[in-house]
């Protein structure tokens, strides 16, 4: 299993039109490319002095599944134009780390 992770900062005003993009408009994109092998998303933010940090994580069995999604230069960084205008900056490139061991936890009632 392949992790992919990818940083973007914004500041304090643009932080809830980046979340509006990325949650309504790019990820919808990539799950309707039915990427054979992509299994799932997460977008997480946390504050930093200069406004708001983004992360992506996204999960893929293997590094073949990023290549059918970025290419043959899988770290690129996925970020569309409409995105782009909202940050302040971000990761030209995106970080792939193998997963060596990844331990679902049952919900506790």
């Amino acid at each position: 299993m392949i992790c992919r992770i990818w940083h973007g900062w914004t500041t304090t005003e643009n932080s809830s039109r980046y979340e509006e993009i990325v949650r309504g408009e790019v990820i919808p994109e990539i799950e309707d490319q039915r990427i054979p092998g992509f299994l799932s998303i997460d977008l997480v933010r946390r504050p930093v002095p200069e406004g708001d940090e983004f992360a992506t994580i996204m999960w893929f069995t293997d590094i073949e599944s990023v290549q059918a999604f970025m290419g043959e230069d899988y770290e690129v960084a996925h970020v569309p134009e409409r995105a782009r205008n909202v940050l302040s900056h971000f990761d030209a490139r995106s970080a792939h780390y193998e997963v060596l061991d990844r331990r679902q936890q049952p919900r506790s009632a």
